[in-house]
């Protein structure tokens, strides 16, 4: 690892202090810094999982595909972890998802054979891993909600909100395509619901065909 890249060892100290200087000896020794590039797929399903996932900074989304149409479980944003690459020590290390980066992105990575030995030399590392199953669980039960008993607009709107928190709180240029395969319709439904939104004064698009909700405005602003 490059002990020399002060942003990860930023991170390694602000994510894993709490366990102390003989862990972070071992992460220095072990842990991979790298970059890569947005829109990069980095597993696939049915691939082996070769490395447990920390995200120094970016974006990643992590799916599965049902007749070439996404499911998004979700987002792993800056200084978050990818819980299905750490399940994999539980699965014979197959991976049951598809990762991409959304945009450039700069990640920790742990070979699973020494993380499957600090679960046992660091106990204290499960919290991490605890922290985020009840995050993630909490954001499935979110999607479960929002997919049940909201229309397809509010669904459509909420999901530009999430991208544009991703981007930074930044306006954000999407595919009509992306948002259908991430909601599970066609990109004929979104491109209506889009233009009914925007007619609603509920999303705003400028010059370049970047979208931000209304409600994000002062976030913009504050940029």
């Amino acid at each position: 690892m490059d002990q020399k890249n002060t942003i990860a060892d930023g991170f390694i100290r602000r994510k894993f202090g709490f366990l102390g200087e003989d862990f972070l000896k071992e992460l220095k020794t072990h842990g991979i810094y790298d970059k890569i590039e947005a829109r990069q797929e980095i597993i696939r399903e049915g691939d082996r999982v070769k490395y447990v996932l920390f995200l120094i900074k970016g974006a990643i989304k992590v799916y599965s595909l049902n007749d070439g149409r996404e499911l998004v479980y979700y987002y792993i944003s800056d200084e978050e972890n990818c819980l299905m690459t750490f399940s994999s020590i539980f699965n014979n290390n197959i991976s049951k998802v598809y990762a991409t980066t959304e945009e450039d992105s700069e990640v920790l990575l742990v070979p699973l054979a020494v993380m499957s030995k600090w679960l046992v030399a660091f106990p204290a590392i499960n919290a991490i891993f605890f922290h985020e199953y009840e995050r993630r669980f909490s954001a499935v039960m979110d999607m479960i909600n929002e997919a049940m008993f909201h229309h397809l607009d509010t669904r459509v709107l909420n999901y530009i909100k999430r991208k544009v928190i991703l981007a930074g709180n930044q306006p954000v240029k999407i595919k009509h395509r992306e948002i259908a395969g991430s909601l599970g319709t066609s990109r004929e439904v979104v491109s209506r619901v889009l233009k009914k939104i925007e007619n609603e004064g509920k999303i705003f698009k400028d010059e370049e065909g970047k979208i931000w909700a209304a409600d994000q405005m002062p976030l913009l602003l504050n940029k």
